[in-house]
């Protein structure tokens, strides 16, 4: 790269960088965030989410996959408290970044795509089935399509393997997607473990985002079986 290439890239960075900037402290949701004292914006994508399907329910266990900066946690310790102050269940974390200490939030700090650290969750839910599942988890974006989607389906994919196996039944995963390649095929195979799956774009979600959130609802005790492919009929042989 040339000294003038190399200048041009940079300022074409700073230049997106101020954008960013600028869009982010101007926007609403941010600011509603600040004055309520909340720890991001994120947590108004879930507040919409959990509020039109009345996820919640008193005594609950929840797992919240790429929990930090700790905004979903945050928010759902505060909504089951004040909706079951007597019972309001339990709340482990997980972020392969350092999260801040919340009260009545259990943080474990690693990479879910580690074995060691998957296991310390699994040994710290211990026998509790968990009736939701939430995973905010997203690849750091390289800003490259065909590097950054099968990044995303990769942690999409142990989510769900996660929720196979530690899900109660009927239980919830709400996971974020990316639209992009491998995301009909993975939605396909939520339906098959599944009762309900719904793609919903919370209003807090920035409209230029590719990301989408799947709400898979009332986990079954067996996985559907696959349609079998139509076979099409040949051709009678010709004289």
């Amino acid at each position: 790269m040339t000294t003038r290439t190399a200048r041009r890239s940079m300022a074409t960075r700073s230049k997106s960088s101020q954008r960013w900037l600028k869009e982010h402290f101007s926007d609403p949701y941010v600011k509603k965030a600040q004055a309520e004292g909340l720890r991001s914006r994120a947590a108004y994508k879930l507040e919409e989410l959990v509020e039109r399907d009345r996820l919640l329910k008193p005594g609950m266990v929840v797992v919240d996959l790429g929990a930090a900066p700790g905004g979903w946690s945050q928010w759902l310790r505060q909504a089951l408290l004040a909706l079951y102050p007597a019972n309001p269940g339990r709340i482990v974390a997980l972020d392969i970044l350092e999260m801040p200490t919340l009260a009545g939030v259990e943080f474990l700090h690693g990479d879910f795509r580690e074995d060691a650290v998957l296991s310390a969750l699994e040994g710290a839910l211990g026998s509790q089935q968990v009736d939701l599942v939430l995973s905010d988890m997203a690849p750091n974006k390289s800003g490259m399509d065909a590097v950054d989607q099968p990044r995303m389906m990769h942690l999409a994919e142990l989510a769900m393997e996660f929720a196979d196996r530690h899900l109660r039944i009927d239980g919830t995963l709400l996971i974020k997607l990316f639209q992009g390649v491998g995301f009909d095929d993975y939605v396909r195979e939520l339906r098959r473990h599944y009762a309900k799956v719904a793609i919903r774009k919370p209003d807090a979600s920035r409209k230029r985002s590719p990301e989408v959130y799947a709400l898979a609802l009332g986990k079954l005790s067996a996985p559907k079986l696959s349609a079998p492919k139509l076979s099409h009929p040949k051709s009678p042989a010709g004289p």
